[in-house]
């Protein structure tokens, strides 16, 4: 081969051999895998940034019911009683006003007589308690009376009865210008003594006084 023929390949093949340091790979011009790029950079476009959210206000918390409060069935009434009087007290010294009158001269005996001046009713029970001005002691009981539920019952404006036996005159007997009374109520209720006149009372140790009585003179006669 000639000098000038050789001179020409190896030009030839120089060029070559540039152009393939120089252009794409072959790898991108067929659909390789192309070199990774950076993401453009650059600010959203408006209608693809989100929208502004506003804070929500917190909300109440939820109130909790109180638990229902068990009823309680009404209570039924009471049977009613068939006693009137279930309700009526023993009658004391602020219920009644008193007054003692002589009956027997020749005895010294006294009629004993309460009367009612509340207007409501109340039950007279068993003897008066009778003692005499400033001596110790009281008359003795003269005989029976009769259980609560026989009690006299004194309605306002009515009277009780009962008599007071005066005592045998003697060595040790005196005389008393005035007497007091309380009622018997069967209770410890502290209650003002009722006093009567009775001039020339003889006091001894057979003074007695009777039971509550409704008249006179079943007092009297007791």
């Amino acid at each position: 081969m000639s000098t000038v023929r050789r001179a020409a390949v190896v030009l030839v093949a120089a060029s070559a051999l540039a152009l393939t340091a120089c252009g794409p790979s072959e790898d991108g011009a067929s659909g390789g895998p192309d070199v990774p790029t950076a993401a453009p950079t650059g600010s959203a476009s408006p209608s693809a940034s989100a929208e502004p959210t506003t804070p929500s206000t917190p909300s109440a918390p939820a109130k909790t019911s109180k638990p229902a409060e068990p009823t309680t069935p009404p209570a039924k009434p009471g049977k009613p009683t068939t006693d009137p009087d279930y309700d009526v007290f023993p009658c004391s010294t602020f219920d009644v006003t008193f007054t003692a009158n002589l009956a027997e001269p020749t005895t010294s005996s006294y009629l004993l007589k309460i009367t009612n001046k509340t207007g409501k009713p109340c039950r007279v029970l068993g003897h008066p308690v009778v003692t005499f001005g400033d001596l110790d002691g009281q008359a003795t009981e003269r005989g029976t009376a009769p259980g609560i539920e026989d009690a006299i019952r004194l309605a306002p404006g009515q009277s009780a009865y009962a008599g007071l036996m005066g005592g045998l005159k003697g060595p040790k007997s005196k005389t008393v210008s005035s007497i007091a009374m309380e009622m018997n109520t069967e209770s410890d209720l502290t209650q003002v003594p009722l006093k009567a006149s009775t001039p020339g009372l003889n006091v001894s140790e057979d003074n007695s006084v009777t039971a509550w009585v409704d008249n006179a003179e079943d007092a009297l006669s007791l």
